[in-house]
């Protein structure tokens, strides 16, 4: 029997692809052959944005896949995400186009390590960012978004004592925002932690009337600077009504593919990183291809597929975030 974390490392071997085929056309003829619905997150590549039913943030994405009659959900985006699609989803095959396509604040909380974290503080509440793994959302009692957190933790009891993880920027921001004394967890997503200030001051020095619009997985010294700060969804929905014609985007560059659509005429320059790049991309996220999203959904895999209890456990806090939203009309 293979172990939770042998399902879900087992890749599929490359494949020639002809160079005469038109992957779009491909791609279409695949998704009414084998009734799929194609995901895809704001961080991917422009073509596979391009040929995605959906595109959004991973959870949005993940409860528009439940709502469709579709027999397979693919999924470009990273794991957990695609895990989240299977909790949410049970009954769908779910496949990724590249298993090796993580994330490094998943990663950064370990399952047995964040269990030993928990019980230090067991009369504590746990919150967890939805950028996590499957398993980490089981040993969770609330999972929260970066556009609802805060909402979330100044929906409970002043007195309630809280863990929140695994983004420790998130939930510093968090913590600032609604006065509460967070315990947090140490993780961190690498994209997000490695924005250069001095580069960014200089960049709004060229484009003096130019609003810097940040993520809050950024760290403070950047939200601090920041004209507006919200969720990837968040930040094209201010773009998009904003007078301003000039946007320095704090988060992973791909976003800018949607604000260049929706919003001719106006200027969105990615944030530089701490690095020698131009912009900062997700390497996890920038896995996923045209070619590989073709062949996963030929293949019909790689699945990514969710022990049983592990759903069970999981789809809850989920349910509660939801429950939670809904009655604050979030």
């Amino acid at each position: 029997m293979d172990t939770f974390e042998e399902i879900n490392v087992k890749g599929y071997a490359d494949e020639y692809i002809d160079p005469a085929l038109d992957l779009f056309d491909e791609i279409n003829r695949l998704k009414k052959e084998k009734n799929a619905v194609v995901l895809a997150h704001y961080y991917q590549e422009p073509d596979i944005q391009d040929i995605a039913d959906y595109i959004g943030d991973s959870l949005g994405l993940s409860q528009q896949a439940a709502k469709t009659d579709a027999d397979i959900i693919v999924f470009a985006g990273v794991h957990f995400m695609a895990e989240t699609a299977k909790i949410l989803s049970p009954q769908k095959k779910v496949l990724l186009p590249d298993l090796k396509a993580g994330c490094s604040l998943a990663d950064s909380c370990p399952p047995h390590l964040f269990r030993k974290f928990k019980e230090k503080y067991p009369d504590h509440l746990v919150i967890t960012y939805v950028n996590c793994t499957a398993e980490l959302k089981a040993m969770s009692d609330i999972v929260c978004t970066s556009s609802n957190a805060v909402q979330i933790v100044e929906s409970l009891p002043k007195d309630q004592k809280i863990i929140f993880g695994p983004d420790k920027n998130l939930g510093a921001y968090v913590a600032k925002r609604t006065g509460r004394d967070l315990v947090l967890w140490n993780g961190a997503c690498m994209v997000h932690e490695i924005f250069s200030r001095e580069k960014i001051t200089r960049l709004k020095e060229r484009h003096p009337n130019a609003k810097l619009i940040a993520h809050p997985e950024c760290e403070d010294v950047i939200l601090k600077m920041a004209d507006y700060i919200g969720s990837t969804t968040g930040l094209l929905k201010y773009a998009t009504k904003s007078e301003d014609k000039e946007f320095i985007v704090a988060t992973e560059s791909g976003i800018i593919h949607q604000m260049e659509k929706k919003n001719p005429g106006k200027l969105f320059i990615p944030a530089p990183p701490n690095n020698q790049c131009a912009c900062n991309d997700c390497p996890h996220m920038k896995r996923n291809t045209l070619e590989k999203l073709f062949l996963c959904m030929k293949n019909e895999m790689p699945e990514v597929t969710v022990p049983a209890d592990i759903i069970e456990k999981a789809v809850k806090p989920i349910e509660r975030m939801l429950k939670i939203s809904a009655q604050l009309g979030l």
